[in-house]
């Protein structure tokens, strides 16, 4: 990698609070990718390159977002796989926890995409693993959705509001 583009990571890193717009959801959005990716111990490159360019169609070609939201993923998962700190089970809860502060997060939590990354998985078991952690992110996200859908439509409403004063 360009040396450059290393120490902007570097930066982006280390003050991501202040120099990514809406940090949470991309580090939310990494969890989640995070979380179908770490249940294959051989996971693939194709994984990552898969979510650059599903983040470039979502943040209308941010490149950088792009690459933040690749690079974030990956360190999670190699957090998890260096056994550093991080495993599946604090992931999930760190998930839950952020879906009760901030419900409105349920909303990332997209299955077309983690299926797609599911499809790259070639060890049987690690598949059927994956494919239950999918059906747990759905029941996730239907829940949140359901219980919580005045908090989101206000929140929504805050941040809408907050967006046409800038």
């Amino acid at each position: 990698m360009k040396l450059a583009f290393r120490l902007k990571h570097y930066l982006f890193n280390g003050f991501r609070e202040f120099f990514v717009h809406h940090h949470g959801s991309l580090e939310f959005r990494a969890k989640i990718f995070a979380l179908v990716i770490a249940a294959n111990e051989k996971s693939s490159v194709e994984c990552y390159i898969f979510i650059k360019n599903y983040a470039l169609y979502t943040y209308d070609d941010d490149i950088d977002r792009a690459n933040l939201l690749m690079l974030t993923t990956k360190e999670i998962v190699k957090k998890i796989h260096d056994d550093n700190g991080l495993d599946l089970d604090t992931l999930v809860a760190n998930i839950q926890s952020l879906l009760k502060v901030v419900p409105r997060y349920a909303k990332k939590i997209e299955l077309e995409p983690l299926r797609e990354i599911v499809a790259l998985t070639h060890d049987e078991d690690a598949y059927h693993y994956q494919m239950n952690i999918l059906e747990f992110l759905q029941t996730l996200k239907d829940e949140t959705l359901e219980t919580k859908k005045s908090q989101i439509a206000h929140d929504e409403g805050l941040l809408h509001l907050k967006e046409k004063t800038k």
